[in-house]
């Protein structure tokens, strides 16, 4: 609300008759209003001085108001500007400007003004706000056509630059920097002298194809997507709980990337994968830190606070990764530097208010498969425990006696004629009793217990978890704990079942979990009663007929065929032996693969928030695509899944200006270090211009060409003369382009930690190529609030690619990461090169290290024999893929004659030579 100064003002303004309004002389923009603004407003509210996102030297960003609160300037109602409220505060700390109070008579003019209308007539503004979508990356692929080259496009800037090619790289160097860049190993000495020996004209064709078949090519590239999309096996936040079953993601990138998976395929399954064949591939939306329902507060705007905290996460992912842009700074006010505003925010979060992080099961062909026999198998199980069960004797005594077990018990009697009987607990193993499935056969073999048979189930009371333990359940035909019933009292319980007519029984079946999940809550002390017609109750069966309870049990007690005549007994014992088959059969199939991959649901209604504060909601909105990109959109109540595929489909149409130049430039980027667009998860108004813009538009073109095939960019970008030059500096050039960003030579970078690592045991011979599957151990625990301890000597598990190691959040690998491993806290598109001590005490005094370097030792002694010359060959070889010099051999073969091998190969480690790409 306005001061008191204010409203005195306002109400005197307002309060002139008709004939005083109109005497006094018009208010003129120009004249009486910009004047103050200049004076009073302009150090803080205009050009790139924006306090509170205000700025007051452009009408339309004027109007439209600052970050806080919307519109400061709302024509025609002074009493609720809050430009009014500011300049009239008697609030020191309130009042605008801060430092000296506007005079009375502007502060006046300002008001009458705004009840005037705040008239700002078009064209008197001495500024031109820049439209932020008029920039390059916005706008369509230009056209590139005839005999283009990625050569030529890059020889035109030489030209304009007084710059040229440099030499071609030797084949070795060539050969290393193929084979690190698309498989993230070195290649081994018989691949080296194979292609230096090879003379046919497509010899590096050759080369290439087979780089990109291997398995380890999608090992390596899928590196870069898990970085982008910060892939962790953690929750993150403090308590960094695991998450055991990210992994299946992990996986699937890696194959995706193995089989050439199109792009815009790859894209559409990592929104849509639930419904596309693809289960694992939706983990792409959950993959950030998130806190459990045990980590927020049970009051309401803890909750609402947290789920968008979340939504922001699945924005953010989408837009960083395949847009190029930062959607989420659109999360407190309109975007700073990008057409993304506000309510484009809440419409692209719209599209994914549905997602839940969480855990589903994994459904893949085989894995649906081994489901539906399962359930065959179950159900004949139960087919066969029903036969088994017209065995059983009357009653037991002294061993005979079967135990009490959680999976099945089988109680039978002389056949008796009631309508009600009663299954009464009066003891458990602990807590309250809980039965799955309570069965009573008549003596013609029917259950008529089921309520599919109209029987009616009463009992003495009941805990009740929605879908898990219901009454309903006890007599529903399905066994399991997520189908049981339990009891509302601890060690005691009763349920009742009236048949829907008189019915002849002989035997109860009954379990605690029929699938051998559970065996708490067992009732371990029973009995079993039928009514007459009078309604008296009497014992047919109890629990003094069995064992006492063995909880290590979990099969059920051996069939004994004792008392059988030998026919009997030989079809119980031909039974017995094809249920012990299926229980093994079973065992195998185990329990359904989870993959941490979301869940979806009806969407929430999202609203607009003021700041971001979800406390502070304004209007609805409805899903849609940023409006800057066209007018795609559904209305608030579509389907969750139509609101994920609308975003799918926009992002996937071949004239989308980001989607394909965003990713070419990534590919290009980890092929020379650094990208066409150096900042390549900000193709907006704030990130850094193509060095080549024509090359960025004519590869984009080429991809979507080829289908979207990665492995066609590849092929292109490795096989050109830009990528094949040598490394070498020539300073008449790099005092021209120091940054090597217009590629007068192949710019030579470092290895990243995961090829360091993955190299030292590839030259050692210790690398395990196992592929997929849960992840190897960095820590002596794989979640948890601190204290991770290193493991510092690996098996072999350990020794697979580090792309499999269970990761951490925010916990760096403890040799390794000191080479900016990211942490995947955030996305990481371009990693940092960092140089520091600790990355050459780590490289040269770990255990792991210092192990692999005797392996190689080891490896090379047993070629080589005690030749030291052909020893300090075979180590070069294998480390740097070359021979050494004459004066290489000269210095080192003394060393090694007295001091052993390990220490020449753990110098090799910690070369330039084996840490970079040439």
């Amino acid at each position: 609300m306005p001061c008191f100064r204010a409203m005195i003002l306002i109400a005197l303004w307002t309060s002139l008759t008709v004939s005083e309004v109109a005497a006094a002389e018009p208010l003129d923009f120009v004249r009486d209003i910009r004047p103050i603004f200049e004076n009073h407003c302009y150090a803080c509210h205009s050009g790139d001085e924006r306090a509170s996102g205000l700025r007051l030297d452009v009408k339309s960003a004027a109007l439209k108001g600052g970050d806080n609160h919307g519109p400061d300037i709302i024509p025609g109602k002074p009493d609720e500007s809050p430009l009014v409220e500011f300049i009239t505060s008697d609030d020191p700390q309130h009042r605008m400007p801060p430092d000296d109070a506007m005079p009375e008579d502007e502060i006046a003019m300002l008001v009458r003004w705004v009840a005037e209308g705040a008239a700002w007539p078009e064209g008197v503004d001495l500024v031109t706000l820049k439209d932020t979508r008029d920039h390059w990356s916005f706008k369509p692929l230009r056209f590139a056509g005839g005999s283009a080259t990625i050569d030529a496009f890059v020889t035109e800037k030489h030209h304009e630059l007084n710059l040229e090619m440099s030499p071609p790289a030797v084949r070795s160097q060539w050969l290393r920097r193929v084979t690190m860049d698309l498989t993230g190993l070195p290649p081994s000495p018989q691949q080296v002298v194979a292609f230096n020996e090879d003379t046919r004209v497509d010899a590096y064709d050759r080369v290439v194809d087979r780089l990109l078949s291997s398995p380890r090519y999608g090992e390596r590239w899928a590196q870069h997507w898990l970085d982008l999309v910060r892939y962790a096996d953690t929750h993150g936040f403090e308590v960094n709980t695991e998450r055991p079953n990210a992994w299946p993601y992990r996986d699937y990138v890696i194959r995706s990337f193995n089989n050439d998976t199109p792009y815009d395929q790859f894209i559409q399954e990592q929104l849509l994968g639930d419904r596309l064949g693809a289960d694992a591939a939706t983990g792409f939306l959950v993959t950030a830190s998130v806190l459990l329902p045990g980590q927020i507060g049970k009051d309401e705007p803890s909750l609402r606070l947290a789920r968008q905290d979340a939504l922001d996460e699945v924005v953010n992912n989408i837009s960083l990764s395949f847009l190029g842009l930062s959607v989420g700074c659109a999360r407190c006010h309109d975007h700073k530097f990008d057409p993304i505003s506000a309510n484009d925010y809440y419409a692209m979060q719209a599209i994914v208010a549905g997602v839940q992080y969480a855990e589903r099961e994994l459904r893949t062909p085989e894995s649906m498969a081994a489901k539906q026999r399962l359930e065959r198998q179950r159900n004949r199980i139960a087919e066969i425990d029903d036969e088994l069960s017209r065995f059983a004797p009357l009653a037991f005594s002294g061993a005979e006696r079967p135990m009490v077990n959680a999976r099945q018990n089988v109680d039978r009697w002389n056949p008796v004629t009631t309508q009600r009987i009663r299954f009464s607990i009066l003891q458990t193993n602990n807590l309250e009793p809980c039965v799955d499935e309570l069965e009573v056969f008549s003596v013609a073999g029917t259950n008529v217990a089921l309520a599919a048979h109209a029987a009616v189930v009463t009992t003495s009371g009941d805990t009740t978890v929605a879908d898990r333990h219901e009454r309903r359940f006890i007599n529903d035909g399905q066994y399991g704990n997520a189908r049981s019933w339990m009891s509302s009292e601890v060690g005691r319980g009763w349920v009742t079942i009236e048949f829907a007519q008189p019915e002849t029984i002989d035997r109860v079946v009954w379990g605690r979990d029929r699938n051998g999940q559970y065996t708490d809550r067992l009732a371990t002390e029973y009995r079993i009663e039928v009514a007459n017609d009078s309604g008296n109750w009497s014992v047919v069966a109890d629990s003094t007929d069995r064992q006492t309870y063995d909880s290590a049990a979990v099969e059920p007690a051996e069939f004994t065929t004792q008392g059988l005549d030998a026919t009997a007994a030989e079809a119980a014992n031909q039974l017995v032996q094809e249920k012990r088959g299926l229980l093994a059969s079973n065992q195998q199939l185990g329990q359904p693969q989870q993959v941490f991959a979301g869940t979806f649901r009806n969407p929430d209604s999202i609203h607009l928030l003021l700041r971001g504060d979800p406390e502070k909601p304004g209007e609805a909105v409805a899903p849609a695509i940023p409006s800057a990109f066209g007018d795609a959109s559904l209305s608030v109540d579509a389907s969750e899944w139509e609101r994920r595929k609308l975003l799918a489909d926009w992002l996937v149409r071949p004239d989308h200006p980001l989607t394909a130049r965003v990713m070419v430039n990534r590919i290009w980027q980890g092929h020379f270090g650094t990208g066409l667009v150096a900042s390549p998860s900000d193709f907006g108004n704030n990130g850094m211009p193509p060095s080549h813009p024509e090359l960025l538009d004519w590869l984009a073109k080429e991809f979507i060409r080829s289908g979207w095939s990665i492995k066609q960019m590849h092929r292109k970008i490795v096989l050109s003369k830009t990528y094949r030059q040598s490394s070498a500096v020539r300073p008449e050039f790099a005092a021209i382009d120091a940054d090597v960003r217009y590629l007068w030579r192949y710019p030579s970078r470092r290895l990243e930690a995961e090829s360091i690592r993955d190299s030292i045991l590839a030259v050692s011979g210790n690398l395990n190529l196992q592929m997929e599957g849960r992840g190897f151990d960095l820590f002596n625990q794989r979640g948890g609030l601190s204290g991770f301890k290193p493991v510092e000597t690996f098996q072999a598990d350990g020794s697979r690619r580090m792309i499999y190691a269970h990761k951490v959040r925010r916990e760096p690998e403890s040799v390794f990461g000191a080479f900016d491993c990211p942490d995947a806290g955030q996305s990481t598109a371009v990693r940092l090169e960092s140089t520091t001590p600790i990355q050459a005490l780590n490289l040269f005094n770990s255990r792991f290290v210092i192990d692999q370097s005797s392996a190689l030792a080891r490896r090379v002694g047993r070629e080589c024999g005690d030749d030291h010359v052909a020893q300090v060959t075979q180590a070069f070889r294998y480390a740097l893929q070359r021979t050494p010099s004459a004066a290489e051999l000269a210095e080192v073969v003394p060393l090694v004659r007295q001091h052993g091998l390990v220490p020449l190969c753990r110098a090799l480690f910690n070369t330039n030579e084996f840490l970079f790409v040439p």
